[in-house]
């Protein structure tokens, strides 16, 4: 299917149907059955992650296969939600500015099959990722908690520890979830919450969207998707699920209970501590008839991909509203798709570049670094940007350095969260004269034919040249 069918014909309608557009594409691996499930199955996923997606049957002999690297780039993002990579950004802002509210209906396929005596391993196919991993992980499970006093639902991606039969370690950090669960424990309550195993790809974009508090965050996949998300409740608490989901854990975030969790291999490509965290306490598993189960290789490919594109879109939407020209922004993957930014903008002024990194630092607290260039800059390419850098920047007129700000506690470089940031002006000045920054170029480059200007046969024409030559 070509890229311009996708756009006619709009996303996927659930996870599914995005496998299957990927096996008619050639990008769906299908597994030897019986992989192991501790470090095997990973180290599959990981050798194709910037490749193929990879579906694995039986894994360990379990009935439910596993199915990992649903992104191996930003086009394929671009062609889950039914866009062409350069409408990507400007459709998840579309979709952020005007979200499609949940539609509840009475029941749903993720609802076919539901166990209340718990045994977690048994029935899940969780794999251990990454080699100093404590145990079995959740990694791509959608946690949905509600808001104990307005009823309104968060979406979000946590790690999940399996740490018993129906016990759940869960990393919190300090967003929207926690906000949720310290109301909870200020009412004396546990946080209700169900797990989301298998959503369509748009809702697993949406969930990593920067949204405000109290913003659902499936009414922007019903955007994405053109037509409301539709739920269905729980069947032993109050949280609205997506009701064509795979599979859902439902159960509570504990009050006051602590246990230990990590370490687990994380986006930074370093891991997590063990430290005491939250736990979840499971009351029921829901799934399909014959469901599948998604995992993410934590660190990896899709873990990058996943978290950068929609922050990307929010960030883009943030700027924008103080600065219009602003173009575009890049969370480059050596930056782990979260501590570095490239921001691309129109100069009218000198000095913009440096309003535009403080806007940006203040965006999201996960920015450590941001190069701000010219628009003739292609913030793609990393090679790009370090040319823009050599070229156009000088430390002691061009940095700036900010001390003591909150960043990423997954950094291990900081204090417990507490960060320096950096910002690079490599924009050419405004006054320059007009040769100083202009770029070479070749005249006529982009209109050579290689077909028609290249012989066929090179190896017959260095023949007769080095048969000349000796003459």
């Amino acid at each position: 299917m070509r890229m311009e069918d996708v756009a006619r014909k709009g996303p996927p309608a659930d996870l599914r149907a995005w496998l299957a557009y990927l096996a008619e594409r050639g990008k769906l691996a299908i597994a030897r059955e019986g992989v192991a499930l501790a470090d095997e199955l990973a180290a599959i996923a990981k050798r194709l992650e910037r490749d193929s997606a990879v579906l694995f049957p039986r894994p360990d002999g379990h009935a439910i296969p596993v199915v990992a690297n649903l992104f191996a780039g930003r086009d394929w993002v671009a062609e889950s939600i039914g866009v062409t990579e350069d409408q990507l950004l400007p459709q998840l802002l579309a979709a952020a500015s005007h979200p499609l509210p949940t539609h509840e209906v009475a029941s749903g396929p993720v609802q076919e099959v539901v166990h209340e005596d718990i045994d977690l391993l048994r029935q899940l196919p969780v794999p251990k990722h990454n080699e100093r991993d404590s145990g079995p992980y959740i990694t791509a499970g959608l946690l949905i908690a509600r808001n104990p006093k307005t009823g309104v639902q968060n979406v979000s991606i946590h790690r999940c520890q399996i740490s018993g039969k129906n016990r759940i370690g869960v990393l919190l950090l300090p967003r929207h979830t926690f906000s949720y669960y310290r109301l909870a424990e200020e009412l004396g309550q546990a946080l209700e919450i169900a797990i989301v195993i298998g959503a369509h790809p748009a809702l697993l974009l949406a969930s990593q969207a920067i949204a405000a508090l109290d913003e659902d965050e499936m009414a922007i996949a019903g955007a994405l998707l053109g037509e409301p998300v539709d739920v269905v409740k729980c069947r032993t608490n109050s949280v609205r699920v997506p009701a064509h989901a795979e599979i859902v854990i439902e159960g509570r975030i504990l009050q006051g209970v602590r246990e230990p969790e990590g370490p687990f291999g994380e986006f930074p490509q370093y891991y997590g501590p063990r430290a005491n965290r939250e736990v979840i306490e499971v009351d029921a598993i829901t799934h399909r008839k014959a469901p599948i189960f998604h995992t993410i290789v934590g660190g990896g490919f899709e873990h990058l991909i996943l978290g950068g594109v929609p922050r990307e879109a929010t960030l883009l939407q943030h700027l924008r509203r103080s600065f219009p020209g602003v173009i575009d922004v890049r969370l480059t993957r050596g930056g782990t798709c979260r501590y570095h930014l490239a921001i691309k903008i129109d100069k009218a002024n000198d000095g913009e570049p440096k309003n535009v990194m403080m806007c940006a630092f203040g965006a999201h607290y996960d920015i450590k670094q941001v190069i701000v260039v010219d628009k003739d800059v292609d913030i793609s390419s990393c090679e790009e940007i370090e040319w823009a850098v050599a070229t156009r920047f000088q430390a002691d007129r061009d940095l700036m350095v900010v001390s003591g700000a909150l960043g990423s506690k997954l950094d291990p470089t900081t204090d417990n969260g507490i960060s320096a940031k950096m910002g690079l002006d490599a924009t050419a000045p405004v006054s320059a004269p007009e040769l100083a920054f202009k770029r070479i170029r070749v005249k006529g480059e982009e209109e050579v034919d290689l077909a028609t200007a290249l012989q066929a046969d090179p190896s017959a024409a260095v023949a007769r040249l080095l048969a000349g030559a000796r003459a």
